[in-house]
């Protein structure tokens, strides 16, 4: 099995992905495995300050990924670093009553009871115009699994909240039907057993591969798109589907895109995703965004005004992890300088190095990446002359923050968007503008995109 540190490895590089870099750098970066204790992966901060921001603003997200991982580690713990050493003392002279594996190999830990965390759960999960379907569709599948909505494929953008219904299913399979045998796991998850056991060429551990996704009563993959491009683990999924699907078990499949907008995956695969219900999930709206920022600081036990929480629903992009970073820097802000916050001037004041326009540096070539990279398109498709509809609205998109943010010539903008006449500049500037009056998707996504632009 994987070592401590290789497994450290894996969980920074996906936390790297959804933190700020400041933040990544600041707090996750210098932690260090120490050990697994049963199924706890044990961590040391450098100091008893650190240990103490770690596990009120970050401990939450690390766990996730850590389960994400590996389903058999489901709690992780900070201690600080100079006493590591007095902690594995204590932890072994407790052998053999408990697992502690200190050495570069761990197996199987004792599962506990729960795999899922507990913090996502239906109660907890806000809900809003944006996702109320896939609510509505979750809460289904956890109450009838393997009925109607077979399989249930729920898509979105990153940080909207795909991962927390997942487990929100978990929870409530868990606490309603504890002999419900449900199997989670990311797709990455997935491709790196298969890996394992084709380079391995055992059938011990092709068998258990085989069991461990085909002997559930619900299966749950997270992040399906991964599949793409990567033959043997479809072909392998693609018969663990039939089998479960022939026995009536539930499939969940959760992904960044509809099964249709998926075309790097076998269209068999594609086509069975398609039986049961597809269901997306949009970027909060204001008030959405809102009641999720005041749920988390009540959490946290955080008096968060009305004013504070518009002001970082304002300045953080629709992703929700995003929201949840700029909330943690006002909560470290307002314990390390002994201030209550509760104007948006406060707030400013908590966030300004985060929020800061940067216009000195952002060129035209920004931006256009920044969108391409937004709605999955190339920069070889935007400069096109297609016309279809996930073309041109991208284009018009990426036109309008060009003309709104930087003072560059129509002319240059027509000819670096493969010569178009100043004419179509206009007509896409204008044509973006008064959408943001009348759209409300249109106007969350330009205040998607600028926020990425300008808080990079």
């Amino acid at each position: 099995m994987i070592g401590k540190e290789e497994f450290w490895d894996d969980v920074k590089n996906e936390l790297s992905k959804t933190m700020q870099t400041i933040s990544y750098d600041m707090w996750i970066e210098p932690l260090e495995p120490v050990c697994f204790v049963d199924s706890t992966f044990v961590l040391a901060a450098k100091t008893a300050i650190s240990k103490k921001t770690i596990e009120r603003s970050y401990l939450d997200q690390i766990k996730e990924v850590v389960n994400s991982l590996d389903s058999f580690v489901t709690d992780v713990e900070i201690i600080v670093k100079e006493q590591e050493g007095e902690y594995l003392k204590k932890q072994s002279d407790s052998l053999p009553d408990r697992g502690l594996i200190v050495d570069e190999k761990h197996a199987k830990k004792q599962e506990k009871s729960n795999p899922f965390l507990e913090k996502y759960s239906f109660d907890t999960f806000v809900q809003g115009k944006s996702n109320e379907y896939a609510l509505a569709a979750a809460k289904t599948v956890a109450e009838n699994p393997g009925g109607n909505y077979n399989p249930l494929f729920i898509y979105s953008g990153v940080g909207l909240g795909k991962t927390h219904l997942l487990h929100a299913i978990g929870n409530y399979l868990f606490k309603k039907s504890p002999k419900t045998k449900v199997v989670y796991a990311n797709s990455e998850t997935m491709i790196n057993e298969l890996i394992s056991v084709i380079r391995g060429g055992n059938n011990e551990e092709s068998n258990r591969f085989r069991e461990k996704y085909r002997a559930c009563d619900v299966l749950m993959i997270d992040d399906i798109q991964f599949l793409s491009g990567k033959e043997a683990t479809q072909e392998a999924f693609f018969h663990i589907f039939n089998d479960l699907y022939q026995s009536n078990k539930q499939i969940i499949i959760t992904s960044d895109r509809s099964p249709k907008d998926l075309p790097t995956l076998e269209e068999r695969l594609r086509t069975r995703f398609s039986w049961g219900l597809s269901v997306d999930i949009q970027p909060p709206d204001m008030e959405t965004r809102v009641a999720i920022l005041k749920m988390k600081a009540a959490h946290e036990k955080f008096n968060l005004s009305d004013d504070v929480a518009e002001f970082i629903a304002e300045n953080a992009t629709t992703n929700i992890r995003d929201m949840e970073g700029l909330l943690n820097k006002i909560i470290f802000f307002s314990s390390l300088a002994n201030r209550v916050i509760d104007t948006k001037e406060l707030a400013y004041d908590a966030l300004r190095d985060f929020i800061d326009e940067k216009k000195d540096t952002l060129d035209a070539e920004d931006i256009v990446s920044t969108v391409c990279r937004y709605f999955g398109i190339t920069t070889t498709d935007i400069f096109s002359k297609k016309k279809t509809k996930n073309i041109v609205e991208p284009r018009m998109i990426a036109i309008y923050l060009i003309t709104d943010l930087l003072s560059m010539p129509l002319i240059s903008i027509g000819q670096m968007f493969g010569g178009r006449d100043h004419t179509t500049i206009i007509h896409a500037r204008d044509k973006i503008s008064e959408e943001i009056k009348s759209n409300p998707r249109i106007k969350i996504i330009v205040a998607d995109l600028k926020n990425m632009l300008l808080n990079r």
